[in-house]
């Protein structure tokens, strides 16, 4: 198994005078143009903190200095932890790579090849899946559950992921009480609101407006989020072309902005309060005039991103793994594995979207989860990297094995045969009789074998019954 947590500083697209060149750019745009606040008690903070206000505009204006204060603040390196298991931990700062789910797909690819609307099971099936596979490091709330009434739906998304994952936990609220509700129900696992602070196992994401708007309700949810001490991720989604200016490096410009203005409004709320940097830049395809995720150009941003959050030294929640394919096809593995491998060798450290997110992120699947793992298994390998030291070199087996010999019974062969290499679950790397012979499987049914099989086999540790039976007494809308 590839763990999470290696480092990465392979890949640069922007050098030191470029980063310096954003930064200044970024602090220009919210000193001068702003940011668009509605919600009044924030407003009034931002003011008591020395920010300009025009409350006429509802718009707050951040100095270079009011700015870098914040960043100074902020936690460098951000702990979100595995329920009751902390070999799952992730630790988010530095070059630190780790990979994982996101999304609120409403739809999904089952095990049959049938697309139907997302369910409360899915996002039990899904964390269970996800539980069983190596190389997904954590668990964002992958999906919107359409049998759930609106306001059960945090309950329902947290409390089955909880249930059926110890990886570390992250999704979004929908509804403000979503806070509360969810933050009493992981206490209560816990052992108490101070445990959970101490070392949380959830984290939640409240979403940045591009261009460079809050919308009051997020904006309560942060506030909310930030007083409590959980992690939160402020996900910023500007769209090259549409809702950012169509230029990778003004996109960057305005992303950074955003992601700063999540860093400001936290420690305005709590100083230390635990922020990551936040990027899920994105581009339009000006031919057809629709979203994309899965672009070669998002992959280049969101290495950028890594930089710049390295800059500040931020931890940072980006995004990789991504493709606007319909189903698990040849496009979709291309695209997944650029946009994946681009933000890793930056070293960004929480690339959520990388497994099992198909069609813009509309739509997950379970086999696509399996491939995903395949595909982060190799990226993972790839941020690992060489290592280079006297037993690698391998001089004293080159000698004994001379010109002509093979190198198969050799013991280093033996010692390293298992990690040296990576090796995939859902893919055909025998000879042409050899797969004919197997069933002539592609990598979807093969996906979908090894999906099967984990979901019939893996048992994961579940909440202690006594305690899911007052946390559902308390919530009688959970599923």
């Amino acid at each position: 198994m590839l763990k999470g947590g290696l480092e990465s500083d392979t890949l640069k697209f922007l050098k030191e005078e470029d980063i310096r060149k954003i930064h200044n750019a970024t602090m220009q745009v919210l000193a001068e143009v702003g940011v668009q606040i509605g919600e009044p008690e924030a407003l009034k903070l931002c003011a008591a903190k020395g920010a300009k206000v025009d409350f006429g505009k509802q718009r707050a204006y951040f100095s270079e200095e009011l700015v870098m204060k914040a960043v100074e603040t902020a936690p460098s390196v951000v702990t979100i932890y595995g329920r009751d298991d902390d070999s799952k931990n992730i630790e988010l700062g530095g070059n630190k790579v780790y990979l994982g789910t996101g999304g609120t797909a409403l739809n999904i690819i089952d095990l049959d090849r049938v697309t139907r609307k997302t369910t409360a099971e899915d996002i039990a099936n899904t964390a269970r899946l996800v539980d069983g596979l190596d190389h997904v490091h954590f668990f964002v709330i992958p999906c919107h559950p359409s049998d759930v009434p609106a306001e059960a739906l945090d309950v329902n998304r947290f409390y089955h992921s909880i249930n059926n994952t110890t990886k570390p936990i992250m999704g979004g609220i929908l509804n403000e009480d979503g806070v509360d509700r969810v933050l009493a129900m992981a206490a209560e696992i816990a052992g108490g609101m101070d445990k959970l602070a101490e070392k949380p196992f959830i984290s939640f994401i409240s979403s940045i407006l591009s261009p460079l708007k809050l919308d009051d309700t997020r904006t309560r949810i942060l506030f909310k989020v930030a007083r409590a001490g959980i992690p939160i991720a402020t996900s910023t989604a500007p769209l090259a072309g549409a809702t950012s200016p169509i230029t990778l490096a003004g996109t960057l410009v305005q992303m950074n902005a955003e992601a700063l203005t999540g860093v400001v409004l936290t420690q305005m709320v709590n100083q230390g309060a635990p922020i990551l940097y936040s990027a899920v830049p994105t581009i339009m395809d000006m031919q057809t005039m629709t979203f994309l995720f899965g672009s070669v150009e998002s992959g280049i941003m969101n290495a950028a991103a890594a930089q710049l959050a390295q800059f500040y030294k931020l931890p940072i929640y980006s995004t990789g793994g991504i493709s606007d394919s319909k189903q698990p096809d040849q496009q979709a593995g291309y695209e997944k594995a650029l946009t994946a491998i681009m933000p890793a060798l930056a070293g960004a450290n929480f690339i959520h979207e990388a497994a099992g997110q198909l069609d813009s992120g509309m739509t997950i699947s379970y086999a696509q989860y399996v491939i995903d793992n395949d595909i982060m298994g190799s990226v993972m390998r790839a941020v690992r990297g060489i290592e280079v030291d006297e037993s690698t070199l391998a001089t004293e087996v080159i000698a004994r094995v001379g010109p002509g010999g093979n190198y198969l019974a050799q013991k280093l062969t033996v010692k390293k045969m298992r990690t040296e290499f990576f090796y995939p679950k859902a893919a055909t790397r025998v000879n042409f009789d050899g797969w004919k012979k197997a069933g002539s499987k592609d990598t979807w049914t093969m996906a979908e074998e090894v999906a099967r099989d984990i979901l019939a086999k893996h048992q994961p540790q579940q909440i202690p019954q006594a305690i899911a039976e007052k946390i559902r007494k308390a919530e009688p809308g959970i599923k």
